[in-house]
């Protein structure tokens, strides 16, 4: 979706965005006398004696020689990182600013930052909660807690362990997502109003879903008879003594003061505070002591300070969820997988669980070294110059995980050169993400954004959407059948192979939650985006020859060579394809506004959508006759062959876009998107 910039001359912009296919101080603090300081880390295997021991002064010396200038660099004002370790809290710290403007720093016991997604791990363990009290069964057919019906897909209905692993099938929703001139709709408003389409069979196919989170927030507060956010308040942040996290938007009095501020765009002044539609998968205002709290809490089985928010059994199967319960098309060994709302993030061979969180303000990660007792939270309050908060936490993650937990699983293995050019070509083409629309105009993104996959010279995998931290494409290495290792890198992409052929791979990073599938012939952009393109090359030229040759003719005092009857369909062709050409740059301005603003995105465009799919249906119909009519008088009334192969191709380019507006949801009339 970012492929489209917007347009200052709207045909050109639209053209292009088709030929392209997302001053720091240190706020120091001692930790409280509430939270007990972490004892010495046991002693290192003396295979890696060369790696620091995980202790309080040795963090905070790295974290004081690599936050600083990360946020300079990346233009984000403030961050805050808490690290946990065998039941304690071993730093929480604060580095720059809560709020740019009054320079206030950071304070990672009061500060709260928004940690968007992750706040669903707290849906998931309110969920798992009543699982264990026995009000819910995760193979059971959510219907039968909802009083509104979620459709069934060729006969199968979702299922809460479904939601809980991204399987239900659902389609992407964007619209709604964040806002901020309006209240927080109901959760049963929400959930009942915005039942997107389900686009795969249920339990098939990973596909990250915001709606899924808030339909089973809404069956908690069914089964259970409290309000939502009422339930979190009284059985996770209560037990764990989270005093200074709330999901509530906007925030209660008594914690608005403590509010970081969030900003969307480097350099630019605050939106204000974000509210989450889908409240349950996104709405958490936290401070890094508390999300430490949450993060101790899962580590030790649910337990913290001697209360408990889920037994030992239930935490485990949360964390490690049995494989024969999982639909094993929904996988793609030996890559990181969903577990019961966690993401597997493992590294260096360690099993790692984890989730990242995006608002439009804020971007954070959590990780939990399951076997090693130790948790790392990140929340930046900026996407930062160019997109620096993704790498930033991406480049946390892993770089502590290398000076702290360096690489210990077993050594990769090597596929011969033939075999790996061979399984190389099998890869190449062009796939689409699961995450995504199919049933409304934004469809038209996703083709634009489809990922091609191609062979290197050295017959290494190069897939150009997956770039490194510096912006070139990574390379990719076979290291097993279909296994691919990133060259100098940790993360693994692998395939799902049927037949001998590749039919769906992804990527650690993104395999939990997405997968890529071959783009069926009929949406697939390495045929419909030249001749998308080339369409609207020919619309544009065909109404620009009018005036030229009109102009031309006035100044030479030429008449037409054609009859009266003829130069009308031919006037009437490139005015059709005029008005035609116009509502393409009305999409492509319409999109572009849509997606570059949350206000927009959450309903304030509609009018506009409406009008342009209206016009669609007057305007294609129009352009189709015109073009036809011209083309039948050319090719009766003598003309040469360049007229006669130009009218066949204004016909055809009338016809192309009629093909992708209505493929792609340009004439669905919905705005549910």
């Amino acid at each position: 979706m970012r492929a489209i910039k917007g347009a200052a001359v709207a045909v050109f912009a639209l053209l292009a965005a088709l030929g392209s296919a997302q001053g720091q101080t240190r706020q120091e603090t001692t930790t409280p006398p509430a939270v007990k300081a972490a004892g010495p880390a046991p002693t290192a295997p003396s295979a890696l004696s060369a790696t620091p021991a995980l202790t309080k002064a040795d963090l905070d010396l790295w974290l004081d020689g690599y936050m600083p200038y990360a946020l300079r660099t990346g233009d984000i004002p403030g961050a805050v990182v808490t690290v946990v370790k065998d039941g304690q809290i071993l730093t929480t710290r604060g580095f720059g600013y809560a709020d740019r403007d009054k320079r206030t720093p950071v304070d990672p016991y009061r500060s709260l930052f928004r940690p968007g997604s992750i706040s669903k791990l707290f849906t998931w363990t309110a969920v798992m909660q009543q699982v264990e009290a026995g009000k819910l069964d995760l193979d059971k057919d959510v219907n039968a807690y909802l009083d509104f019906k979620i459709p069934p897909r060729h006969g199968k209905p979702v299922t809460l362990r479904q939601l809980m692993t991204h399987t239900a099938g659902f389609e992407e929703v964007a619209k709604g997502i964040i806002f901020y001139d309006r209240p927080e709709p109901t959760l049963r408003d929400y959930v009942k109003n915005n039942v997107p389409k389900r686009i795969f069979d249920a339990g098939t196919t990973p596909a990250y879903s915001n709606y899924g989170t808030a339909l089973a927030a809404y069956i908690v507060e069914r089964v259970s008879g409290e309000k939502f956010n009422d339930y979190l308040d009284r059985h996770v942040m209560a037990p764990l003594k989270m005093s200074n996290t709330t999901f509530r938007q906007p925030l209660p009095a008594n914690l608005a003061a403590q509010a970081a501020i969030g900003y969307s765009k480097p350099g630019k002044p605050s939106s204000g505070f974000e509210i989450v539609g889908p409240a349950p998968a996104g709405s958490a205002s936290s401070t890094g002591e508390d999300m430490g709290r949450f993060m101790i809490a899962q580590l030790q089985d649910g337990e913290l300070d001697g209360a408990r928010i889920l037994s030992a059994a239930t935490a485990r199967t949360m964390h490690d969820s049995p494989l024969d319960k999982v639909d094993p098309r929904s996988l793609i060994p030996p890559l990181d997988r969903m577990e019961l709302g966690f993401f597997e993030t493992s590294i260096n061979g360690r099993t790692v669980i984890g989730h990242l969180g995006d608002t439009e303000g804020f971007h954070s990660s959590l990780h939990l070294y399951m076997n090693d007792g130790v948790g790392l939270y990140l929340s930046v309050n900026s996407g930062g110059r160019e997109g620096a908060a993704g790498v930033l936490r991406t480049a946390v993650f892993r770089d502590f995980s290398d000076r702290y937990f360096p690489y210990a699983g077993p050594p990769d293995g090597k596929v011969d050169a033939k075999t790996a050019a061979e399984h190389a070509k099998l890869m190449s083409g062009v796939w689409w993400v699961s995450r995504r629309a199919d049933s409304n105009f934004l469809s038209l993104f996703y083709m634009l954004e489809q990922t091609k996959v191609t062979v290197g010279p050295n017959g290494q995998l190069l897939v150009a959407s997956l770039t490194a931290a510096n912006g070139r494409p990574r390379e990719w290495v076979e290291i097993a059948p279909y296994v691919w290792r990133e060259v100098g890198g940790h993360d693994r992409l692998a395939a799902q192979v049927v037949d001998g052929k590749p039919v769906r791979w992804s990527w650690d990073f993104g395999s939990p939650f997405m997968v890529f599938d071959r783009a069926p012939a009929a949406r697939s952009s390495a045929w419909l985006l030249p001749a998308l393109i080339a369409s609207l090359a020919v619309l544009a030229l065909s109404f620009l020859y009018w005036p030229i040759v009109a102009l031309v003719r006035r100044r030479y005092k030429a008449k037409a060579d054609i009859s009266v009857k003829a130069l009308t369909a031919s006037r009437a062709a490139r005015a059709s394809l005029g008005l035609l050409l116009g509502l393409f740059i009305g999409w492509g301005v319409g999109l572009a506004q849509l997606m570059s603003s949350p206000a927009a995105l959450a309903g304030g465009l509609d009018w506009l959508m409406w009008t342009l799919q209206a016009l669609g249906w007057v305007l294609l119909p129009l352009a189709l006759a015109a073009t036809g009519w011209n083309l039948w008088l050319t090719w009766t009334d003598g003309r040469g062959w360049p007229r006669k192969v130009w009218s066949v191709l204004m016909v055809l380019a009338v016809l192309l876009l009629f093909y992708v507006a209505f493929t792609f949801g340009l004439l669905a009339m919905r705005v549910a998107y």
